[in-house]
């Protein structure tokens, strides 16, 4: 057997033999004499080149090897370069087998902005002058010409190779009087009048670009800048934790806490899928609004689009797998359920006197997230990895003369009895001796237990007339939303129950 030679070809790597590798060298060199001096001619010989790798791939040769008869067969479809010129050529560069059709292509050497309008004139063979005219009229009918103009730049690909323009152009191309043309082709059709009109429309044109140049370049700097700031701040709270970077107004308040808070709110082996999917899910994005904004800023072409593909591919991927989880869940907050518990006085007091038990000041907490318009908050100790949420006190008039307090528990399952169960098992200390009533500021979830949107709320009922004192503690639980701070503990807070509510009554000194 002769000895083989591997070539590459049109990107494909083939296996040829010897006698097959000289006709082929030979062939290719006709080629390469032929166009190498014609506008365009580089295109042409990549494009006859990616055609004979696509005849060798159909063939396939003997035994995976090119042979004689494999290059006969193929200069016997595509043609003798002796006869590319001809005006019925015995073989096509551009075309398998048929009679050529025209398509359509944007013109890039008659664009006056996409080369949508030149592209119509050299598929219809007409002066594109008209058509622009007709765009321009259109656009005066709530854009529509604009929008219809910017759907066919996105649709319609551009005549970049030599090959796209003989199919634009059809038999009338003509490289050499194109050239001639300094890059604007003649139309049979073309008036003075049109010729003028054109000139017109191109100086517009050239106008219009660097306006739009300019347009894209503040846009893609603020893409830039907000997906800069954006993915930063993504970083610094969810991966770096950085204390305090990003707050609100709300004492207390911070995002770099919430991740650490997904420990106590799902499944522990899900919280490490969790982070990341949220980090690919967020990232992309931001990565993608950075990338094209510098492209904008910059206006280069890039080879891209395998990056962008599998990019969309992993975000929706990781979308989807973080519904799946996050859903799966929610589930276990499905339901919600409430137990309450009643204890009374043995005797109506006449002076209520409501005092702090346990209070969140006595506890190392290391975080604290709040929910400011639900008086909700939750703190977190991660030396104990146990979690606090602050109870809400109610005080209303009793229906009778009796004097007694409600405790009510409420926490959320997969269903109402899984809920209640929860519920059950909120751990919350209150007391009550003589006229004092001891309250802790807050109640516990049981460790390994996760957060269900668990809640504790105190209401303490008294007849009429009685009069009620609050310490510092207690009466924040009543009256979170109290911007009179107090003056000292030796001051405290009087209220008198009314068959409305508790009506404050002032300060007094302790003696």
């Amino acid at each position: 057997m002769d000895k083989t030679i591997n070539i590459n070809l049109g990107g494909t790597l083939f296996r040829i033999d010897e006698e097959a590798y000289r006709m082929l060298r030979e062939y290719l060199q006709a080629i390469d004499s032929k166009f190498r001096n014609v506008p365009g001619g580089n295109e042409t010989i990549e494009d006859i080149e990616s055609r004979i790798a696509e005849i060798f791939q159909s063939q396939k040769g003997l035994a995976g090897v090119i042979t004689r008869e494999n290059v006969e067969a193929m200069i016997a479809i595509i043609g003798k370069p002796e006869e590319f010129g001809q005006t019925e050529p015995a073989g096509n560069p551009y075309e398998h087998t048929g009679t050529q059709r025209k398509r359509m292509y944007r013109n890039p050497d008659d664009a006056i902005i996409g080369g949508v309008c030149g592209g119509i004139g050299a598929y219809l063979n007409t002066d594109p002058v008209w058509i622009r005219i007709l765009f321009v009229i259109s656009v005066f009918f709530a854009l529509l010409g604009a929008f219809v103009y910017l759907a066919l730049w996105l649709v319609i690909p551009s005549a970049s190779t030599d090959s796209r323009k003989k199919e634009m152009y059809g038999p009338a191309y003509d490289p050499a009087k194109l050239s001639a043309t300094e890059g604007h082709p003649a139309y049979t059709t073309t008036s003075r009048v049109g010729s003028a009109l054109n000139e017109i429309f191109r100086a517009i044109g050239k106008v219009l670009i660097i306006v739009l140049r300019i347009l894209l370049i503040i846009t893609g700097v603020s893409l830039v800048i907000a997906g800069f700031a954006a993915l930063l701040t993504f970083i610094l709270v969810f991966i770096f934790k950085y204390p305090g970077a990003f707050s609100t107004d709300v004492v207390g308040y911070n995002l770099s806490y919430l991740p650490d808070f997904l420990n106590y709110i799902v499944t522990p082996k899900m919280v490490p899928w969790i982070k990341i999917l949220i980090t690919v899910v967020v990232s992309i994005p931001l990565v993608a609004m950075i990338y094209g904004g510098v492209r904008m800023i910059f206006w280069f072409r890039a080879r891209d689009g395998f990056v962008w593909l599998t990019g969309l591919i992993i975000w929706v991927m990781s979308l989807a797998a973080l519904s799946v989880i996050l859903f799966n869940e929610g589930v276990s907050f499905g339901e919600s359920e409430k137990i309450s518990m009643q204890e009374y006085f043995r005797e109506a007091p006449d002076t209520l006197y409501i005092r702090s038990g346990r209070s969140i000041s006595d506890l190392q907490v290391d975080n604290e997230i709040s929910v400011p318009d639900e008086d909700y908050q939750v703190f977190i100790s991660d030396e104990k990895k146990e979690v606090y949420i602050r109870t809400q006190l109610y005080i209303a008039p009793a229906e009778d003369n009796s004097a007694g307090i409600k405790v009510i528990k409420r926490s959320s399952g997969r269903n109402k009895t899984d809920a209640r169960e929860r519920a059950e098992r909120l751990q919350y200390n209150y007391s009550i001796s003589g006229k004092t009533l001891y309250l802790d500021e807050f109640f516990t979830i049981p460790a390994n237990t996760k957060w269900s949107f668990d809640f504790v709320g105190i209401t303490v009922r008294v007849p009429e007339g009685t009069i009620i004192y609050m310490d510092k503690t207690t009466e924040r639980l009543y009256n979170p939303h109290d911007d009179d701070d107090f003056a000292g503990d030796q001051k405290n807070r009087f209220w008198r129950m009314t068959e409305d509510g508790p009506d404050y009554i002032g300060l007094q000194h302790n003696n």
